[in-house]
């Protein structure tokens, strides 16, 4: 495997018009070869630049609903039977894309595994956890699956929310003069909002559960309960204090989620780690905020032009098919 440097190298010396195509062609490359390794199967790259371009809008490099059509682009004309190895880089985005995505590329593959090179986080973790098999590195990371509430200008996860009012509740009911104490804090929050975090979070529990249970502990001798077990430690704020904690492999494992370990293959892990490497220069060097790709040469990329930020690189995006 090419190291960054050289891989950077050869991207630099590679004329501006033409540099879109070296790209594609050494993704592609890599991801036959991960597809190869991995038991002939179909290979899909998620990939997001939100390390890249922390300053794009959310709906840019967050998982949405549009990435339905992202997929049906790249997956089109794949041989379903043959399985699919999703590589997935992604900080999470919305709870019902995520759903949206599990039951659409579950209706073309009976077999998923999902690689994850660095970070999938948040609804990242929810795709990952409906996989059949999870493969990890050292470095890799998954994320509480807690949601999260847009209020005012920052985000609040609803674990909070709720455990806010049933503090408040106990704090009241111990001593009634506490109520003045709560009564600003609790008007500015609202008894509305407090049903959606309960709403919210039930709701993603038990959507996690039901994958868990139907794919990946399929053979457990209570897979039920194991799965419930599961979906409530990924969902448990108040354990994990932070939404972007790191949940590594062996966290995980720790609570049944099957994971493989990268390095075991050492092949593997470069066809990987080159397939990571290229990603992020597509993101570095052009004004891509987010890429779809397959093994069959199929690319979908969603483009952002920051008005301060002067990109060589023009990436076009295909229309979307099957």
């Amino acid at each position: 495997m090419p190291s960054w440097n050289e891989v950077l190298s050869e991207f630099e010396a590679t004329p501006d018009p033409a540099k879109p195509n070296w790209l594609q062609a050494r993704q592609t490359a890599a991801l036959k070869e991960i597809g190869r390794l991995r038991g002939d199967r179909h290979v899909l790259l998620y990939g997001a630049a939100f390390l890249q371009k922390p300053q794009a809008p959310p709906q840019n490099v967050q998982i949405t609903s549009e990435d339905l059509n992202g997929l049906m682009s790249v997956i089109y004309g794949m041989t379903w039977a043959k399985g699919l190895t999703l590589v997935l880089h992604t900080p999470g985005g919305v709870t019902n894309a995520a759903e949206t995505i599990v039951a659409y590329l579950r209706s073309k593959f009976q077999y998923i595994e999902v690689i994850v090179p660095t970070y999938a986080m948040s609804a990242g973790t929810m795709i990952s956890l409906a996989s059949d098999r999870i493969v990890m590195g050292r470095q890799s990371q998954l994320g509480p699956i807690d949601p999260q509430f847009i209020v005012g200008s920052g985000a609040l996860s609803a674990r909070a929310i709720v455990d806010q009012f049933e503090r408040a509740k106990k704090e009241i009911l111990a001593n009634t003069t506490a109520a003045h104490v709560w009564a600003p804090i609790l008007q500015s929050v609202g008894p509305a909002l407090l049903q959606e975090a309960r709403n919210a979070l039930d709701y993603g529990e038990r959507m996690v559960a039901g994958w868990l249970g139907q794919y990946m502990f399929r053979e457990e001798r209570r897979r039920n309960a194991l799965a419930r077990k599961t979906a409530r430690h990924f969902n448990d704020a108040s354990k994990h204090k932070s939404h972007g904690r790191r949940i590594d492999r062996d966290e995980a494992r720790s609570v049944k989620v099957a994971v493989d370990d990268l390095e075991a293959s050492q092949e593997l892990q470069e066809q990987v780690l080159s397939a990571y490497h290229l990603m992020t220069l597509l993101f570095e060097k052009g004004p891509a905020t987010k890429v779809l790709a397959s093994d069959t040469g199929r690319v979908y990329v969603k483009n952002w032009q920051h008005p301060q930020l002067q990109f060589p690189v023009q990436f076009a995006t295909p229309p979307a098919g099957g």
